[in-house]
């Protein structure tokens, strides 16, 4: 990827990546924009209602054959005829349209850890997946969020999808992790303490001085569970760890972005992950989280 220059100041990463995919120099929160799309994901779930809705469209061919990622991850293998059809459908269409990112069983994973491990995701990348996970290549510096079967469509047939730009959330993390915490146990805090509703559809950075201390895997479970909390994507800086990871799986950085110094959160808070304990959320909202030690005999 091109290294990309900003002439304009005070911007959040995410209004950077909507900018450039956009065409634009400068972006508000609000503004409604068409971006530029460098990969669109989906999986044996979402993929053939995607693939019906774009045969309706009418168009002969996918935007870019490198830039779709189909992955039969959740049911295969089948435990049935019609999880048997499921998969066939992304097969049948990858094959069809020489599609080259497509993995089955026998070679396949989960896909929020298959992409970035095969090299596919990028720091500063626009992602979109037929999944409301997507949001996990955030750990990467990417822009990615989760869609619908037909956005994922459109996606394929025309590489760009609309966007509200959000607002940005900074969570300040500093600390380390420590009492056998986990970084899901930190995300599951975080989110305890903001609420499910508590960062919808904003852009969520994670910074501060813990943020070098974590690695890829932890990272991964933070930007994971950005949706579990409302927002559009969740993100980390590109750092080393970022570029470390790539090593023999391809170029890193070059089009990375890292928010302006005078970027304009709209919210910053804090969290010290040295305070941290292993936590569970109870049924039946991810927020509604409490210590493992507090539930000591419930039946």
């Amino acid at each position: 990827m091109e290294k990309r220059v900003f002439e304009v100041r005070g911007m959040t990463m995410a209004e950077k990546l909507l900018a450039w995919s956009s065409g634009r120099e400068e972006i508000k929160p609000g503004e409604i924009v068409d971006g530029k799309l460098d990969l669109v994901l989906m999986n044996d779930v979402t993929g053939p209602l995607a693939i019906d809705q774009f045969k309706k469209i009418g168009v002969d061919d996918v935007f870019d054959r490198g830039k779709i990622a189909l992955v039969t991850d959740h049911y295969a293998p089948n435990k049935d005829i019609r999880s048997a059809e499921q998969c066939k459908m992304l097969r049948d269409f990858a094959g069809e349209k020489g599609i080259e990112n497509y993995w089955e069983i026998g070679r396949c994973g989960i896909e929020h850890v298959l992409l970035p491990e095969s090299g596919l995701v990028q720091p500063g990348m626009m992602i979109v997946g037929a999944d409301s996970h997507t949001c996990t290549y955030g750990a990467f510096g990417a822009f990615a969020t989760g869609i619908g079967s037909t956005e994922a469509a459109v996606a394929m047939a025309t590489g760009k999808c609309w966007f509200r730009v959000p607002e940005s959330m900074e969570i300040n993390l500093f600390g380390h992790l420590e009492n056998r915490a986990s970084a899901k146990d930190a995300i599951l805090t975080i989110i305890g303490e903001l609420g499910a509703d508590g960062a919808n559809y904003m852009a969520v950075e994670f910074h501060g001085t813990a943020v070098s201390t974590l690695r890829i895997p932890e990272r991964m479970t933070f930007a994971n569970m950005g949706i579990e909390m409302g927002a559009k994507i969740a993100v980390f800086p590109a750092d080393g760890r970022t570029r470390d990871f790539f090593i023999g799986r391809g170029p890193c950085c070059e089009g990375a972005i890292w928010s302006d110094v005078d970027a304009p959160f709209s919210r910053t808070v804090d969290f010290d992950l040295s305070e941290i304990v292993p936590v569970v959320a109870k049924p039946h909202t991810v927020d509604n989280v409490v210590p493992v030690g507090d539930l000591e005999r419930t039946p």
